[in-house]
């Protein structure tokens, strides 16, 4: 949950096949995120996932040659793996999440926006008991703040990968998200979507890819 709208680093580029185009991102992210082209990181959020409150839009541009797949990798802020933010305090909850974004070449047409065509694996899950948000002394891994947990899947963003068995995004609506910060700062264009894992509160980190043709 980002205050501002700091300004995003720009990545080095190397020099790009003749096919190749220029494009250009929007991404408003609750909390965080870092989006590959071909499992090559092309910006990350401009604010560590390790502040509390981040909410932000970050724009930038990338270089690519079609088809190329995009790998998103969203988080929401946690404490710890019990999957709470505000622990110990009377704010003690867990956190909830949603990322929304668009890819627009360089005539400002859209060839890529956030919907139910992407693909979403969550890698942590927490807590699976929703009980532990009002736990006195909440512990992760023990009682209803038990957690799941795995690795990213090696090349998941990349042309290669398999993702066949992976399940598509959920979708959202605004007054669901609650998205803030940075959001109304951005034009979205139509069909771009609020997305996130099936369930906004539990599911804390998620892998998200597309295919642009």
């Amino acid at each position: 949950m980002k205050l501002a709208l700091p300004s995003l680093a720009v990545l080095a580029t190397t020099a790009l096949p003749l096919s190749a185009e220029t494009f250009t991102a929007d991404v408003w992210a609750d909390n965080w995120f870092e989006m590959r082209i071909d499992g090559v990181q092309v910006a990350e959020d401009s604010v560590p996932i390790t502040t509390e409150r981040s909410f932000n839009a970050e724009s930038f541009s990338f270089d690519a040659e079609r088809p190329f797949v995009v790998g998103l990798v969203a988080k929401d802020f946690k404490a710890n793996d019990t999957g709470l933010e505000y622990i110990g305090t009377p704010r003690q909850q867990m956190g909830d999440g949603g990322v929304i974004l668009q890819i627009l070449d360089a005539a400002g047409a859209p060839v890529a926006v956030s919907n139910d065509d992407w693909q979403c694996l969550v890698i942590h899950t927490a807590p699976l008991d929703k009980s532990c948000e009002t736990a006195t002394d909440p512990m992760a891994g023990e009682g209803a703040c038990q957690f799941e947990l795995s690795d990213e899947p090696a090349g998941w963003d990349t042309a290669e990968f398999d993702a066949s068995d992976w399940p598509h995004a959920n979708v959202y609506s605004e007054r669901e998200v609650s998205p803030k910060d940075g959001y109304d700062k951005i034009n979205w264009v139509e069909g771009a979507e609020l997305i996130w894992g099936p369930d906004l509160e539990q599911s804390n980190t998620i892998l998200c890819r597309l295919t642009v043709e």
